[in-house]
């Protein structure tokens, strides 16, 4: 071969090289990233094309799917009573995609999971049409009924959020006020307008935000329990009948401050029993300051404070702050200065409490189906173990006691002991604002299981601001949530 043949040779040689080379990484290394690439309609249209599965509660569907009128996607989204559901449910939209349960479990809702591909290669070789799975939830609809009905009556805006503690079930999740996820579930040409009146910046209400995992809010005075389990569980009081070393009036220490008590209540060297009964901030100011940051922080993070939690949905990191003097330990200490908590973290404490010190990893999905048969089974997990079990009884004796006597008798269900602590928030530069309203809670059946515990939240900036108290806003609400879980299971 002469020279200028054997250079053409080697250059056509070199370009069908460079040309296996590049299919070789489009068809292999690139293909996930092209096939889920945001403009490569064929997987929109794929995703659309055949009915989504659903998402159940109680064994029935809360989700469904309807042909679409017009355009190139098939089918869309439908909810029942979306505005209750959509904390859970999220929303997935043929213009704005999905979030929450719709967007995490998408590859099953769809039928697109890897774990769906022998079903799915058996319908295909059978003729039946391509059909997404279903997402089974621990939710119970009587108690989400309860928890949004009772928000929406209170008006405002708040949250609900119900455990079974001894298995961290989530029971309720509700954020007030909601939305429907079927408004913009169609294409951008039929609901964008659906979409931007519910964005932030055309209701100040932010009826999107999911209150109930993403909110943190000063829990005031709610707070005080991981306070009672911190001087319990550091051995700082060892009993809840035990008077403690508190002088009435208090000045906090480094400062010229007394730390105030709401009305002339008996706190002056209280028990844990009285101050928590009475919601003293003098004594559980004091127990945080004598304990020091370090310790108040170790029992905030047993409860789960200062991490993420995934439901499997992500909640944010409720948060004690670190670093902190005694005095600032000690407003710390009864919810205010850098203490804020979501309603699911509050829960969380009512629930480990009341299984006996025992904190259960919170969740919502219980299984995966495909026809009916599972693909992936959840069972419950041990998070930690923020008290022994005898100072969880004690604090649970004392948490009766604010039922029983003090200031949650609006929580009193007949035949069913419940225990509870309220909370008043303060809200605003200088407590400029309303206060939120706190209620933590659970429910203890004659055979001592404990099916339920709630945490609820009201924030009403039109409420008369000497009306709002936990007591009066917020209890009502968590024993409806309480008596809706104890009857579903008669």
């Amino acid at each position: 071969m002469n020279k200028p043949l054997r250079r053409i040779a080697i250059f056509c040689g070199l370009l069908v090289l460079a040309l296996l080379i590049r299919d070789n990484w489009l068809q292999y290394v690139q293909a996930d990233k092209l096939r889920t690439a945001s403009d490569n309609r064929r997987v929109a249209i794929e995703r659309y094309a055949a009915p989504r599965g659903d998402i159940i509660v109680d064994g029935e569907p809360i989700t469904g799917s309807v042909l679409t009128k017009a355009g190139d996607y098939k089918y869309k989204r439908t909810y029942k009573n979306g505005p209750m559901w959509a904390p859970v449910t999220g929303y997935s939209s043929q213009a704005f995609d999905s979030t929450q349960l719709e967007k995490i479990n998408d590859g099953i809702l769809t039928g697109n999971d890897d774990r769906l591909f022998f079903r799915n290669t058996l319908d295909m070789l059978t003729g039946k049409p391509k059909q997404g799975g279903n997402v089974v939830t621990t939710l119970n609809s009587a108690a989400q009924k309860a928890a949004y009905s009772g928000l929406k009556n209170q008006g405002g805006k708040g949250a609900v959020v119900a455990l079974e503690p001894a298995t961290g079930k989530i029971l309720a999740l509700a954020s007030y006020p909601s939305y429907d996820p079927s408004s913009f579930a169609g294409s951008r040409d039929s609901d964008a307008a659906a979409w931007s009146k519910l964005q932030k910046k055309s209701d100040a209400s932010d009826p999107m935000l999911n209150r109930a995992l993403r909110e943190t809010y000063p829990p005031g005075s709610t707070f005080k329990v991981v306070t009672a389990a911190a001087a319990l569980e550091n051995g700082k009081y060892s009993s809840a009948d035990q008077k403690t070393d508190s002088p009435l009036p208090w000045v906090m220490p480094g400062t010229q401050t007394e730390l105030k008590n709401e009305g002339n209540i008996p706190c002056k060297d209280a028990t844990m029993r009285v101050a928590l009964q009475y919601s003293c901030n003098t004594v559980f100011g004091k127990i945080g300051a004598d304990l020091g940051n370090d310790k108040m922080l170790a029992e905030a993070k047993k409860f789960g404070f200062d991490s993420e939690q995934f439901t499997p949905i992500r909640a944010n990191a409720s948060v004690f702050g670190k670093n902190m003097n005694d005095s600032q330990t000690a407003l710390s200490s009864i919810g205010q200065f850098d203490t804020a908590a979501t309603p699911l973290q509050m829960a969380m404490v009512a629930s480990a409490v009341a299984n006996d010190g025992k904190l259960m990893k919170p969740y919502m999905v219980s299984s995966l189906q495909s026809n009916l048969d599972p693909v992936e089974r959840f069972e419950p997990e041990e998070m930690s173990q923020p008290l022994s079990p005898s100072n969880a009884q004690i604090l649970q004796s004392m948490m009766e006691t604010v039922v029983k006597d003090g200031t949650g008798k609006n929580a009193q269900i007949n035949g069913v002991t419940v225990g509870g602590k309220t909370g008043t928030a303060q809200h605003g530069v200088e407590n400029s604002e309303n206060p939120y309203a706190w209620f933590l809670s659970y429910a203890k059946l004659p055979d001592h299981s404990s099916p339920v515990a709630v945490a609820v939240v009201i924030e009403d900036d039109n409420a008369v601001r000497d009306d709002i108290s936990g007591g009066g806003l917020a209890a009502p609400i968590a024993k409806n949530v309480m008596e809706a879980v104890i009857n579903s299971k008669k």
